[in-house]
């Protein structure tokens, strides 16, 4: 009988050429570059990068940030449609909705020629913020804000959220999420993606199975159980007994621990630098002080007292960073999928080239 891993633990699915992770020693690259060195890059760069397999020269970036700024417009009609919906708690919903609706709209929806799905690729990436941002308009009972061609992918989306102009450090941080969150090897969703694809269905069927799956609180939902998490412990005073309490109980501490990374999570070192400058500018230390206390805590509980290694992952310090960027807990996982995208796309494009459709067995117990 061969060897069943529960929930495909350690199991090679297939081979990619889009990212890398060593879980031993905490690396990340996209396209053989580490994650360090491609952060403080614009995200349309990452975003080229991971769909075209190569850092845009001068020429090859000016078209495709001018496309993908021309492309940030939604359809009125979409608009009206999400205006007719309650999405509760959580806009991915909403977001799952609107990309289904605009599939019906693009006249390439049906068409899978190289160029048609260059065309959607650069549509997806160009309109997820102008949905998300629309929507929180919506709910708030506000108008949506059209897009400012002049502001680059983070700082635009802030803008039409907020309806003001991000600050310099605003807007990097926004980049620089956008940028973490664009491509993780074969998570969740991205397998799903690949699963989609593999049938030969559209670009953007396989871009909606990612999101139902992101959805998840065991994957991108995480990252508002940890915004939610934070505003529960309250302050840095209450972390402790917070911590411990949950430990008793033996409940998970959300945003801790992670199934590939067996030492500190590369991006989330770079979330907590991007959340202590924005405290810093913000004059407002209080949500990354309650944060460096959770860990400080789980750390000494684990490492310290019971030898067992225990890390933050990507969605604690980006939880930080979203509370100093106003975002509501409810757009976490909308704003994931803004950032991921890219690696969506760059994965669905690679199994179109290499395509065998996956369909593993099951044992029979």
């Amino acid at each position: 009988m061969e060897e069943m891993k529960k929930g495909l633990e350690g199991v090679v699915a297939l081979d990619t050429r889009i990212s890398f992770i060593d879980g031993i020693r905490g690396i990340l690259k996209y396209r053989g570059i580490r994650i360090e060195e491609l952060v403080d890059l614009p995200y349309d760069v990452v975003s080229y990068l991971l769909i075209n397999a190569k850092i845009p020269d001068e020429a090859e970036l000016s078209e495709y940030s001018h496309r993908l700024r021309k492309d940030r417009y939604i359809d009125d009609k979409l608009i009206d449609i999400l205006k007719g919906f309650d999405f509760g708690s959580d806009a991915l919903d909403g977001l799952r909705t609107a990309v289904s609706c605009t599939s019906h709209i693009d006249d390439e929806n049906n068409h899978h020629s190289p160029d048609a799905n260059r065309n959607k690729t650069v549509r997806l990436v160009a309109k997820f913020p102008t949905i998300v941002a629309a929507m929180h308009r919506n709910s708030i009972g506000k108008e949506p804000i059209k897009p400012n061609e002049e502001l680059s992918h983070g700082a635009n989306f802030l803008y039409m959220l907020n309806g003001r102009l991000p600050t310099v450090l605003e807007a990097e941080a926004m980049e620089k999420d956008l940028i973490l969150s664009a491509e993780h090897e074969l998570n969740p969703s991205t397998f799903s993606l690949r699963i989609a694809a593999s049938t030969l269905s559209d670009m953007y069927s396989a871009v909606i199975c990612g999101l139902c799956t992101l959805k998840g609180p065991l994957h991108g939902g995480a990252r508002k159980g940890v915004m939610d998490m934070l505003d529960e412990v309250g302050s840095r005073e209450n972390a402790r007994d917070y911590v411990l309490q949950k430990l008793e109980r033996k409940e998970k501490v959300m945003g801790f621990g992670h199934r590939v990374y067996k030492t500190y999570d590369p991006r989330a070192r770079i979330y907590r630098d991007v959340a202590r400058r924005l405290a810093i500018e913000r004059g407002d230390t209080g949500w990354y002080e309650m944060a460096e206390e959770i860990e400080h805590i789980l750390y000494h509980e684990f490492i310290e007292i019971r030898g067992k290694p225990i890390y933050p992952n990507v969605d604690f310090y980006s939880a930080v960073v979203y509370k100093y960027l106003d975002i509501p807990s409810e757009l976490a996982t909308s704003i994931f999928a803004m950032g991921r995208v890219s690696g969506w796309i760059a994965h669905c494009m690679e199994q179109y080239c290499d395509n065998k459709v996956i369909r593993p067995r099951a044992h029979s117990v």
